[in-house]
């Protein structure tokens, strides 16, 4: 099994609890305030050391914006407290880049949070490695190439970045397993017209030089508020033979994960999905490096989508408020999907809810 960690489908099937109270609150405004994320995006900073050209978030502007350990410990620790399972540091910037990602890893534990991280990798603290690594869930490496010409024109990055995080990924990898820790190390590319030629040499060099659980191949999507349009045009029909190539690769330690479902989806952008989006603002939301809270990743900067600020209020205050209720209500009577990313983070959850909403399966009750 290549997906062994169900990375091209979604894992909601395994929070029955929190989908019946769902399924219970649909419209109801005082159930649904009270129905906490199960999962949570977190920024620690908006600064990047790259200028991918893929980058979705580019519209941003990589502001050098930073979290408060403190204000991020206190939140955490009411996430928890909440029922929070899960938070991912990643957000408009390079997470590492924050000085003190260790213990926000280490406030994460602590609230009884599973914590994980996408990064870049190419800046990695001793003060990670020894206190952030050991509690992570997981850990994904953005590498964009398999060369370091092709990455340093896709990163738009300094020369010898590729071998710094090739360097930095391996010693994660050395740490990992000296210490026994249950981190799963894995890596993935945006599969694009520049690199198609080198996916296969660097899911190699992720098997076999490093020593990485998997390597994810997925699809770009293009964000609506990007300013890169550059990929918008970019189909995947024709790599049937690479797939093939790919999965000759898998062993029982490595896995490449070829993103087939959602690219698929990508080509098949026309046929028609669901009509509402039932995730937001139930089952996720993302905070961005100056303390705004969203309910969905891609409406960053969208009033409509901003809850408040985590500076001035407190997680629930935001999650209970006035903010959230208007979004709740704006999504369930007046938020056209048309207008959303394809292929979000939440499309197949989405899939999933709608079937139990709609109920387009007959004779449900005969198991």
């Amino acid at each position: 099994m290549s997906d062994r960690y169900a990375i091209d489908s979604h894992k909601l099937i395994y929070h029955p609890k929190a989908v019946a109270n769902f399924l219970d609150a649909r419209d109801d405004w005082e159930k649904m305030k009270s129905i906490y994320p199960l999962y949570v995006e977190i920024s620690p900073v908006g600064a990047c050391n790259h200028r991918c050209t893929f980058c979705a978030v580019d519209y941003i502007g990589y502001q050098p914006v930073r979290l408060s350990l403190p204000v991020i410990q206190r939140t955490l620790a009411e996430m928890g407290r909440k029922g929070v399972k899960s938070v991912m540091f990643a957000g408009e910037g390079e997470p590492m880049l924050h000085t003190q990602i260790d213990q926000m890893v280490m406030a994460a534990s602590s609230a009884g949070i599973d914590s994980a991280m996408t990064t870049n990798a190419s800046i990695v603290s001793d003060a990670f490695v020894e206190r952030g690594l050991p509690l992570l869930s997981w850990l994904k490496a953005s590498v964009n190439a398999g060369t370091s010409e092709t990455y340093t024109r896709i990163h738009r990055c300094k020369d010898k970045e590729f071998e710094r995080v090739l360097a930095n990924l391996k010693r994660l990898v050395e740490a990992r397993d000296k210490g026994s820790y249950t981190c799963v190390l894995g890596a993935q590319i945006l599969l694009l017209p520049e690199n198609a030629a080198e996916v296969e040499t660097l899911a190699r060099i992720c098997r076999d030089e490093i020593g990485l659980d998997y390597l994810v191949v997925k699809p770009y999507s293009q964000h609506l508020f990007s300013v890169t349009q550059i990929y918008q045009d970019v189909m995947y029909h024709g790599y049937a033979d690479l797939q093939a190539r790919l999965a000759a690769l898998n062993t029982g330690r490595f896995s490449v994960v070829y993103r087939e479902n959602t690219m698929k989806k990508h080509d098949q952008s026309a046929t028609p999905r669901y009509e509402r989006c039932h995730a937001t603002p139930a089952f996720w939301a993302y905070l961005m490096a100056n303390g705004d809270l969203y309910g969905c990743s891609a409406y960053l900067l969208d009033p409509r989508f901003n809850y408040g600020n985590i500076n001035q209020e407190t997680f629930s205050e935001l999650w209970e408020g006035e903010a959230r209720r208007k979004n709740f209500k704006y999504i369930r009577e007046e938020l056209d999907i048309r207008e959303c990313r394809l292929n979000c983070r939440m499309d197949e959850v989405n899939r999933y809810l709608d079937r139990l909403v709609s109920k387009d399966v007959q004779h449900v009750n005969f198991i």
